[in-house]
């Protein structure tokens, strides 16, 4: 590894807080790319990518899209330099399905990991090994929840098992893999190590940051909206961020990198910092739809966080971008930002994810970079599982067996509006088919608040919205559109 362990246990430079940059200008606005002095005038090397993939960003909580009040300059900013896909879906609104169909390229019913509870298999072909072979450094940071489930993590992040590192398996030379939010209290009470908690331990906070989580336990994960009392440059998102910037700066400059950043927010427990709270202090947003829970002022400091995670990391896309254009890469760095899936955040009396409802299976895409023409935003259907393959492409070698993924490639050089008719999603016994505007799912017949309980019973029902005109899927309209149903339905997997 090119990066020291001490590099990554420490957090280096001045540490800029997200309520600092409220209202300020993007770094992107203020560059555009381009080498760096004394840098070769052209470069037949392939492009790097820069892949920033936090954890449960809704789609529509993006200073772009208009509807939230929520700030994020720098996401903006790549949007307007390249192509931002306002209709993208995950292939399963779960953690460790999605980041696990997404490393092999394969849709949901492919990918053999159902729940969080499973792990993806050992042995599984990914994208991560594609860009390896093909002359890569592969790295990662964050919580990539492709072995969630074994607690294999070690104080490394390298998931040592039998003498072996299941983390270099998997295609990484670079980085390290920890644990999410829930899952690092988890694994320190049972003795599991882990990189976060390492760091945590050599600073001695370990003890502050178990009695804060003892408050937000998964029944009051977001009822509890009271600051961290962890200083700011140990705040998980921060040393996942300048975990990814120091990435960055050591990366070797002979050979093309690819660095997929896994933020662990805006997930919950609402966990922020004193001045991320600040920041948002008087802001004020819309009721969840159709919710009887809470009260308004409760509903409006739990948003509040929710913007607040999301604008730390928006910040933290930036400095990360600024490191790239401090290596002269800027002008041959493919960078994208997503999400793994989104977050009910109330709406229908709904939490977290799980649920089939745009606002759970819905996430931000955004790409710019070399090969990226400046569309701005693109109305149709799009899935992140085809990221794989768009990675696979750009880093210019072929595609693996039995992938799903389809490059979104045309797309961005403006040679297609799009690459697919529908989009697909599901999750234990639920699936839907989105063709951008009409969303087909065939569910349980019943109550499914929590779809991962639901027994596979045989019986399904299909419902149908119309999301152009009811965005919050309050009107089945089956039984009145029968064609778009039977039009749908030809694409509607088994589940």
């Amino acid at each position: 590894m090119s990066v020291t362990r001490r590099e990554f246990f420490t957090m280096s430079g001045a540490l800029v807080g997200a309520g600092a940059l409220a209202g300020s200008t993007s770094i992107l606005a203020q560059s555009t790319p381009q080498t760096s002095p004394g840098a070769a005038a052209t470069s037949p090397r392939r492009p790097n990518i820069l892949f920033l993939f936090p954890d449960q960003h809704r789609f529509d909580w993006l200073g772009m899209h208009g509807t939230v009040p929520v700030r994020t300059p720098n996401i903006d900013a790549l949007a307007k330099r390249g192509v931002w896909f306002s209709r993208a879906v995950c292939p399963s609104p779960m953690c460790a399905p999605c980041r696990a169909a997404l490393a092999r390229g394969r849709e949901y019913d492919r990918c053999q990991v159902p729940f969080n509870s499973h792990n993806m298999p050992d042995g599984a072909a990914t994208f991560y090994q594609v860009l390896r072979d093909g002359g890569y450094q592969v790295g990662s940071c964050g919580k990539l929840d492709l072995r969630k489930n074994a607690f294999s993590w070690g104080a490394d992040g390298q998931h040592p098992v039998d003498g072996r590192s299941i983390y270099k398996q998997w295609g990484f030379t670079h980085g390290l893999d920890s644990c999410g939010k829930h899952d690092g209290v988890k694994a320190w009470q049972t003795g599991k190590p882990e990189p976060y908690f390492a760091m945590l331990k050599q600073r001695g906070l370990v003890e502050a940051h178990l009695k804060d989580y003892a408050k937000r336990p998964y029944s009051n994960a977001y009822e509890y909206t009271d600051p961290t009392p962890l200083p700011a440059d140990a705040y998980v998102d921060n040393w996942i961020g300048q975990t990814a910037a120091d990435l960055v700066k050591n990366f070797a400059k002979d050979k093309p990198w690819f660095l997929q950043v896994n933020f662990s927010g805006p997930h919950e427990p609402m966990d922020v910092t004193a001045d991320m709270a600040k920041a948002w202090a008087k802001a004020n947003f819309a009721a969840p739809h159709r919710s009887t829970e809470f009260t308004p002022e409760k509903h409006q400091e739990i948003r509040r966080c929710y913007a607040a995670m999301i604008e730390n990391i928006d910040a933290w896309v930036g400095r990360c971008v600024e490191a790239v254009r401090a290596r002269g890469e800027l002008d041959n760095t493919l960078i994208v930002y997503s999400s793994d899936h989104g977050e009910m955040l109330g709406d229908h009396n709904l939490w977290m994810k799980k649920q089939p409802h745009q606002a759970s299976i819905g996430v931000p895409l955004v790409c710019a970079g070399p090969g990226v023409k400046p569309l701005g935003r693109v109305d149709s259907p799009a899935t992140i599982l085809d990221l794989a393959a768009t990675f696979v492409e750009a880093a210019g070698q072929k595609e693996w067996a039995k992938s799903d993924s389809q490059s979104l490639s045309p797309i961005l050089k403006g040679e297609k509006r799009s690459t697919r008719e529908v989009v697909l999603s599901g999750f234990g016994q639920w699936r839907a088919v989105f063709d951008g505007r009409y969303k087909l799912v065939s569910r349980p017949d019943g109550e499914m608040k929590d779809p991962e309980k639901v027994a596979a019973t045989g019986k399904k029902k299909l419902a149908l919205f119309d999301l152009q005109v009811d965005p919050h899927e309050d009107k089945d309209i089956a039984g009145t559109e029968p064609e778009h149903v039977k039009r749908l339905a030809r694409d509607l997997p088994s589940s």
